[in-house]
């Protein structure tokens, strides 16, 4: 195999010109022949009629008496903003007003509009801040819509930014956006907020908080709770640090513990321990601190969701989800009922309107059930054959001796079969079994095994777990992955022939620095929208707001660590890679594309066999619409068959 890239001598500074003339034709004739090569016109029509079918589940938010659901089908590519009301959602009768349809304004406008969420008004739920983005970036415009009249209204249009909103009144925002340099964090989101009125400049409204631009971010957040309105401010000094103030009083706690404020309470999450609250657990307190109450110290905690009268605590048990329920003020817990060995996730609440309560279920081979209150409303449709296919969790060892957990699914009589290997290993991020089904249906239909590895970085076992790897002791997550694929190779599961990894953005840095680190435990490597340059990442993009995860390259120490495993820094002619599909957007505003790019360059120019496919929509996901899903995800499963499936040659091109 060779790389097949259009042009060597291209210097990597101008593969940095996001939308370069010269850059844009190079990575548009790689891709163009990437895809031809690894084209199935069948997996992909069934990759598109799984995403579009009508079947599937209307995942919706309650907003006073309707139901809100965001659809996107074959006939709506784009999507379209609908709602219904609880009695027709019920009887499942298919009775929806479309409030906006994307397509059609991307059609008027001439715009590549990609939805990006609503914010309606609380309370009265007349009117939404739509926000929209081109192409699938992160940065949006938001406009102001009458949700009943079904129009936009002029003269409250927000310009593309990275923008944060929140009511006040339905004639009185808050907002962090950027107009202009100082307006910013050096990681490119809001520094300060301003309070906007109706029929003011955005840049003459006053700033009413503002943090500084070492911050990786300032956001501001309207309480309409009846009896306890107020502004909730947070300062976001890195990922993992911050300050939140409410009604511009600093809430006194210390900077690594969360706080979540309701009501007459704060819901306090610190990552280490204080004031006889451990590190991990949640605990309840008084408005002024005085009053403190550990609520759970047992299990790492995943999520927290309120309705009018309980608390809902989401935690992992060895990553198997638990949902316990708390009634507010007196606190006494009680565990939600739910099928064993699944995922369940709070999906919905609405405290405002009462204790509605809807949760998503889900496994490896088990598609979605939707419950609302405990009852099943909606079953997606099983739209892979799962049959002979089941799930084992094992432990692998890693280099330190941690125990690493991980599961692998597949049919267990086939023996030795091709194992596509995920992961992702940071910023607290947990794994846990779910369906996909275009994962069924492009590799686990065929009999192949797929193992979910839950390396240290993520959050699956509390703050520690997390912290373990960070900055200099970052090359443990390596240590992990590496424990993993021997761990499925010594089982029998397959071999270092057969096994292929894959991973996105942070997991991204996972598989292209396991390409330079261990190439001869796997065969293929799927490395998607990454981060590989780590010696100036922290200038790219949003790049700088990761230091707390990855380490500064500007600090002596760090930049060492940094550069020892720099995934781009360390690629070589000798030992001969396994081949590598390098995946990117143009319009990632996250992770910036030439990471993707200058890494397949160096790939190439090194004589290692790679692959590159740069979408030129869909932001950090890749791909903006079920069309370029389909179309994405078809490359990447015929790509990884023709590496290492059983119907593969197994030789090069």
């Amino acid at each position: 195999m060779t790389s097949n890239a259009p042009d060597l001598s291209i210097a990597p500074a101008e593969l940095d010109e996001i939308t370069g003339d010269k850059a844009l034709a190079w990575a548009s004739a790689w891709s163009a022949h990437t895809e031809q090569q690894n084209q199935d016109e069948e997996l992909a029509g069934r990759i598109r009629d799984a995403l579009d079918t009508d079947e599937k589940i209307p995942y919706v938010t309650r907003r006073g008496d309707y139901l809100y659901n965001f659809w996107r089908d074959r006939e709506h590519p784009r999507g379209i903003w609908r709602r219904t009301t609880t009695d027709a959602y019920l009887r499942g009768t298919g009775e929806w007003e479309v409030v906006v349809d994307v397509d059609k304004l991307a059609r008027d406008e001439g715009e590549d509009w990609v939805w990006k969420g609503a914010v309606v008004r609380p309370i009265a739920n007349d009117r939404a801040l739509i926000k929209l983005s081109r192409g699938g970036a992160d940065a949006v415009t938001v406009r102001e819509y009458h949700v009943d009249d079904r129009a936009f209204i002029d003269g409250s249009e927000l310009p593309e930014a990275k923008t944060d909103v929140s009511w006040i009144d339905r004639d009185t925002l808050l907002v962090g956006t950027d107009i202009g340099k100082d307006s910013v964090t050096e990681s490119g989101y809001p520094v300060e907020v301003r309070k906007w009125e109706r029929g003011t400049a955005i840049e003459d409204a006053p700033v009413v908080f503002r943090g500084e631009r070492s911050d990786v971010a300032v956001g501001a957040h309207v309480d309409h709770t009846p009896g306890f309105e107020r502004v909730i401010f947070e300062r976001a000094l890195d990922f993992y640090t911050s300050r939140t103030y409410i009604d511009g009083e600093l809430v006194d706690v210390p900077e690594d513990c969360i706080v979540v404020p309701h009501k007459q309470w704060l819901f306090l999450l610190p990552r280490t321990a204080f004031d006889g609250i451990p590190a991990g657990a949640l605990a309840v307190a008084s408005l002024d601190l005085t009053e403190k109450r550990v609520l759970i110290d047992d299990f790492p905690i995943e999520d927290l969701s309120v309705t009018a009268t309980t608390l809902l605590v989401t935690v992992l048990d060895n990553v198997v989800t638990r949902i316990f329920r708390f009634e507010l003020g007196t606190w006494d817990r009680s565990e939600v009922e739910l099928p064993e060995a699944a995922t369940a996730s709070v999906v919905g609440t609405s405290p405002l309107d009462g204790d509605e309560t809807w949760i998503n279920v889900s496994s490896f081979t088990t598609p979605s059930t939707l419950l609302r209150d405990g009852e099943v409303v909606r079953q997606a449709p099983a739209l892979f054959d799962a049959s002979g296919l089941e799930t084992r969790q094992h432990w692998a060892t890693s280099a330190d001796g941690t125990k690493v957990p991980y599961f692998i699914t597949g049919d267990f009589s086939q023996g030795q079969r091709p194992c596509l290997v995920g992961g992702y290993g940071g910023f607290e991020v947990s794994l846990t079994p779910g369906y996909s089904a275009v994962r069924g249906i492009s590799w686990m239909e065929k009999g192949y095994y797929f193992v979910q590895p839950n390396l240290r970085g993520g959050g699956e076992f509390g703050p520690e777990w997390h912290s373990q790897v960070v900055k200099t002791n970052r090359h443990k997550v390596w240590e992990d992955h590496r424990a993993v694929l021997e761990d499925v190779v010594a089982r029998g599961y397959s071999t270092p022939e057969q096994l292929a990894i894959r991973g996105g953005s942070n997991g991204g840095l996972l598989t292209s620095g396991a390409l330079v680190q261990y190439p001869g435990l796997f065969g293929a490597a799927v490395i998607q929208v990454p981060l590989t340059d780590m010696l100036r990442y922290h200038t790219l993009s949003a790049g700088a707001s990761w230091m707390a995860e990855y380490g500064d390259p500007d600090v002596p120490e760090e930049r060492a660590a940094l550069e020892s495993w720099s995934p781009l820094h360390n690629v070589t002619d000798s030992p001969t890679y396994p081949p590598a599909l390098v995946t990117t957007s143009t319009r990632d505003d996250r992770v910036h594309p030439a990471h993707a790019r200058t890494f397949a360059l160096a790939l190439a120019k090194a004589g290692q066999p790679v692959d590159y496919f740069e979408n030129t929509a869909g932001g950090h996901a890749g791909a903006a619409d079920n069309e370029q899903v389909a179309r994405v995800e078809s490359l990447i499963y015929t790509w990884l068959e023709n590496q290492i499936g059983n119907s593969s040659d197994q030789t090069s091109d």
